[in-house]
């Protein structure tokens, strides 16, 4: 298993694994570094080269997962991670999907419309998607902040309210993507309909490595903050 260290360079990263490239820009890191190491790029911009190389090599291989180096991390650094994730999801992977999405039912000429059944099971998921985020942004992220701040948070919520309702939006994903694999008629363009499902495919992984990071390394850290105040 190959780990990314300080002395990587970008242009090695990048071609080691372009899924990268995404995780990197919500550190502030862009491409034209020339040959600096990431160690030398992130002391420029005041990143903490640590938690960095501990969050790429999570995303970059499913087994590496350092739960007690992430947990000693500062949880302020985790919801700034979290919240730049949020805005990539929104702002990016989001309108890309209903781009295609869009020319993919514009390419359907059959009349038989059978992908707007794929369209209505993606409405639905984003809905969910955006509550979920929304209740993050809302009220889970200025809970934590406030516990980290003042030593208090709301008394009538507690993070087990988060446990409770925190949806597994990546499993509604992971269901769209088989709709569309297993069930669609070949009546589209092909190439659309691959770039279509190559991003639902990336954007399926991004999720489930931001729920490890919620509920291993985040929800563990407000436990025992909660504990610690209230005793």
């Amino acid at each position: 298993m190959q780990i990314f260290t300080k002395n990587t360079q970008v242009i090695d990263l990048v071609e080691t694994n372009y899924h990268l490239l995404p995780v990197l820009n919500r550190f502030g890191i862009s491409l034209g570094n020339r040959e600096m190491p990431l160690g030398e790029i992130c002391a420029s911009i005041h990143v903490d080269i640590h938690f960095l190389l501990a969050i790429i090599n999570t995303y970059h291989n499913e087994d590496y997962f350092p739960e007690k180096e992430l947990q000693a991390f500062s949880p302020t650094l985790i919801l700034d991670y979290l919240q730049k994730t949020h805005v990539y999801y929104l702002e990016y992977v989001l309108p890309k999907i209903e781009q295609l999405l869009d020319l993919l039912m514009k390419s359907d000429t059959s009349g038989k419309h059978q992908l707007e059944l794929i369209e209505k099971f993606y409405l639905q998921y984003k809905k969910e998607l955006l509550q979920h985020i929304r209740e993050e942004e809302e009220v889970v992220f200025p809970y934590i902040s406030s516990l980290l701040q003042e030593g208090s948070g709301n008394a009538t919520y507690t993070i087990h309210t988060f446990e409770k309702e925190h949806s597994n939006i990546d499993i509604k994903l992971h269901d769209l993507k088989n709709m569309v694999i297993k069930y669609i008629e070949p009546v589209y363009d092909n190439n659309i309909c691959n770039e279509f499902l190559i991003t639902l495919l990336r954007f399926e992984r991004d999720l489930v490595d931001h729920a490890r990071i919620e509920d291993k390394i985040l929800i563990p850290q407000v436990l025992q903050l909660e504990r610690e105040i209230h005793g």
